[in-house]
């Protein structure tokens, strides 16, 4: 017996060309929610200001 999936943004039917969302418009709103820092991922902070961006190359 199969389920039918949902898609995680408005609940509608998952299509496979899409899948797991409904259509392209619900996949390009969850990827601008993962570009946008809408979406993030537990861990530590990191401080910003010790960071090395700037190697020298002696």
């Amino acid at each position: 017996m199969t389920t039918a999936a949902h898609c995680p943004i408005c609940a509608k039917p998952s299509v496979p060309d899409h899948a797991p969302f409904c259509s392209r418009g619900c996949k390009d709103r969850d990827l601008l929610q993962w570009l946008g820092e809408g979406y993030r991922l537990p861990g530590e902070t990191i401080d910003t200001e010790s960071l090395d961006t700037h190697r020298d190359s002696d």
